[in-house]
């Protein structure tokens, strides 16, 4: 295999350089490593410039002015350059790992072979200086040219090490569009057992790059390779249930896959379409036709995403959004602007066009029967809410032109009241938003302001 190619040349920005020949010039070697290595021969511009080195975080301290100590365990400095900070990592061999992800022991080597035997895979084992080229000991850059996700050396060691590479290793062919090394898929399916031993928080990082990813399809892969079945044994459900229904072609896993293709690489809508039919396996029934129904899943698939979305650590906004999406993703939509204007209401304003891109995805996903006819509906409902989104029509209470302060005014007494007219003014200017002035509104409603409460009367 290639070690060095004095061929390649990476533009490597300023203030990484200019660590690089601090380290190199006090005597020792140093190298960008890793994804910026990666993404650079890629054509992707990095991120992050890593720096991995021969010299001790103590003499990396040393040289420079302003530094972090980020994990000194584990041999990494991060060295402040105008404000910007680069990690710097000593040259390590991992000492035996017994839970999975952390090694019992880091021991630091002058050998950067070593250093990069450690990593997971070959096109993240590569490094690079302008004087020596690129090193690559593992044939990294070929499988780049070919598209390949493999392990460095065993595929078993490094899942061993730690488990999350087995995520990894779908996320990485999911962003790039690679696919993996036949004896690295094997492992990873052998031992995707281990992914118990990994924190929730880690495994959702991973479960949402790939749903944002150009090649969401791979949860297949997921499923298939019995990793799905650790963490989310409901998308193993779905992709057991079959629709056998006029509406659909697909089984509830695969339309499930279709749907995420069908909306932008957002994670909201994403983890939408990954939800939004869970609870179909419980709600099926079918009928003396033979036909499959699945009425009431939208309530049943977000009672499950509520329970997944905080099983994996979800924050409160992602899951309230997420939620409410599930959750209306089948209503059926009132063709009118006040119609349009009330289920803005309903879900947020905010989300009313995620829904309608749900709405959307959901039907390219099912089959081609009365698809244009959902289709027009849809249209329409689009239409109507651009309209109404345009005028800037309110759909808040906080846009009502009367506020509790002008009811006291007009003499109304503070109390359960005053909310309820409130409530009136409201349901009328989301059936004539043009009545949504002050003073169109207080003289409409200027009996009830002005009636007294029960109990005051003749006081």
């Amino acid at each position: 295999m290639m070690t060095e190619d004095r061929n390649v040349r990476i533009e490597i920005p300023s203030k990484a350089a200019r660590i690089l020949d601090r380290l190199m010039n006090a005597g020792h070697e140093a190298y960008v490593v890793g994804g910026c290595v990666r993404d650079s021969l890629l054509g992707i511009e990095p991120h992050d410039w890593d720096i991995t080195t021969s010299a001790r975080p103590e003499a990396v301290k040393a040289l420079f002015k302003k530094t972090v100590d980020t994990g000194l365990k584990h041999g990494t400095v991060t060295v402040l350059l105008q404000g910007e900070g680069f990690e710097v990592t000593t040259y390590r061999v991992d000492g035996a790992y017994k839970d999975g992800r952390h090694p019992e022991k880091v021991t630091f080597t002058s050998s950067l072979a070593e250093d990069l035997r450690r990593r997971d895979f070959t096109i993240n084992a590569m490094a690079y200086n302008d004087r020596d080229g690129l090193v690559d000991l593992f044939g990294g850059q070929k499988d780049l040219e070919e598209g390949l996700i493999r392990a460095v050396g065993c595929p078993r060691e490094r899942f061993s090490e730690d488990a999350l590479r087995i995520m990894r290793a779908v996320r990485f062919a999911a962003r790039f569009g690679f696919r993996i090394e036949e004896k690295t898929r094997e492992a990873a399916a052998s031992m995707a057992g281990n992914l118990k031993l990994v924190s929730a928080e880690r495994i959702r990082a991973e479960l949402d790059a790939l749903l944002v990813s150009p090649h969401p399809e791979m949860l297949r892969d997921l499923y298939e390779m019995g990793i799905t079945a650790v963490f989310l044994p409901e998308f193993d459900l779905c992709m057991e249930t079959p629709q056998v229904n006029p509406h659909h072609m697909y089984t509830v896993g695969e339309h499930t896959i279709q749907s995420i293709r069908g909306v932008a690489p957002d994670l909201t809508l994403r983890l939408t379409m990954l939800l939004h039919d869970f609870g179909k396996p419980a709600a099926r029934t079918t009928d003396s036709r033979g036909i499959d129904h699945f009425w009431g899943h939208p309530e049943i698939s977000e009672k499950i995403s509520r329970d997944i979305l905080r099983r994996l650590r979800y924050d409160n906004r992602t899951r309230d959004r997420v939620l409410k999406l599930v959750l209306c993703h089948d209503d059926i939509l009132r063709l009118t602007e006040a119609g349009i204007r009330r289920y803005m209401v309903k879900i947020g304003p905010d989300l009313f066009p995620l829904l309608l891109q749900v709405k959307a995805a959901d039907i390219r996903a099912q089959s081609m029967y009365m698809r244009a006819q959902k289709e027009s509906i849809l249209l329409r409902a689009g239409i109507l809410y651009e309209r109404v989104a345009r005028r800037g029509d309110c759909v808040r209470m906080a846009d009502l032109a009367v506020k509790g302060e002008d009811l006291i005014r007009a003499g109304m007494e503070p109390g359960p009241r005053m909310g309820e007219v409130l409530k009136a003014m409201f349901e009328e200017v989301l059936e004539n938003p043009r009545h949504n002035t002050r003073s169109w509104l207080l003289e409409r409603f200027g009996e009830e302001i002005s009636e007294k409460p029960p109990g005051k009367q003749g006081q």
